[in-house]
């Protein structure tokens, strides 16, 4: 198995890394991170992808990561942005049709590429809801409706967003802290380019695979039940990711240290494709 490689996409003034973990099997998955999360923090969890004969590429997304530069006042980019990044990846990659895989705001990405027209054989969802706040019952829902417009009000005021200093999202634009709380306020996505995002992902046809993980309060099961549930053009096959299952315990960060058993789900998902 070759070593893993970081390559650069380069245009104009901004720079996307990719994380290359090649396994020669002449398969290629796709995995676009969390908001804030770098590529490398998912080595471990690719690790028994590509033992598998899965060639894996994980993209950093804009400002995060290798990927330059860090948001700015100047950022103005949002979803439509990540987006239009997918493509260009697999564009650089030469793959048509990979296995997508998309963590948290990675299957935000990954799923609109996909209502848009953008390729892919398959699409995998992990801890990746619709962070819709009627879906956060209690004080951690009364906490985040509380916090999504001091969110969306500083990102504005300072022209990005502090989140690595504040502990949530990491350094991000203001137009992706502002797509992501339209999702929080109506559990819809934004239009994106003019288009109703959430009426073509009724038009997508390649297979979904939903997995929500025990412990993550950030996308507990329902955000994925109704994120799944705009795919209705297609099969939709759900699994919540036990600690009985993972052998540990797990959030929505952690179960890529105890990602084993989940790693055998995606491969076996992969040889249906």
């Amino acid at each position: 198995m070759s070593p893993v490689e970081t390559r650069y996409l380069t245009r104009g003034r901004d720079r996307l890394a990719l994380r290359v973990h090649p396994a020669g099997g002449g398969r290629t998955a796709l995995l676009l991170p969390a908001m804030g999360v770098p590529a490398a923090y998912y080595d471990g969890f690719v690790a028994p992808l590509t033992a598998g004969g899965l060639d894996v590429v994980v993209a950093d997304l804009r400002g995060t990561g290798a990927s330059t530069p860090l948001p700015t006042r100047a950022s103005r980019y949002g979803y439509a942005e990540l987006v239009d990044d997918v493509a260009t990846v697999l564009a650089e990659l030469g793959a048509d049709a990979p296995l997508l895989i998309g963590h948290s705001l990675g299957g935000h990405a990954a799923a609109l590429h996909l209502a848009l027209g953008g390729t892919g054989a398959g699409l995998a969802l992990v801890a990746s809801g619709t962070p819709w706040k009627r879906y956060y019952p209690g004080w951690y829902g009364v906490g985040l409706r509380a916090v999504t417009p001091v969110i969306t009000g500083l990102s504005a005021g300072l022209g990005y967003w502090p989140g690595h200093r504040l502990g949530f999202g990491g350094r991000q634009s203001r137009g992706i802290m502002r797509d992501w709380a339209h999702v929080v306020r109506t559990g819809d996505f934004p239009a994106i380019d003019g288009a109703d995002a959430d009426a073509r992902l009724a038009d997508v046809k390649v297979p979904v695979l939903g997995v929500s993980v025990a412990g993550d309060r950030l996308t507990p099961a329902s955000t994925l039940d109704h994120f799944t549930a705009k795919f209705t053009g297609t099969t939709v096959t759900r699994h919540h990711y036990t600690s009985d299952e993972s052998g540990a315990p797990m959030n929505h960060f952690r179960w890529t240290r105890a990602g084993g058993p989940l790693a055998a789900r995606l491969l076996a998902f992969a040889d249906t494709l």
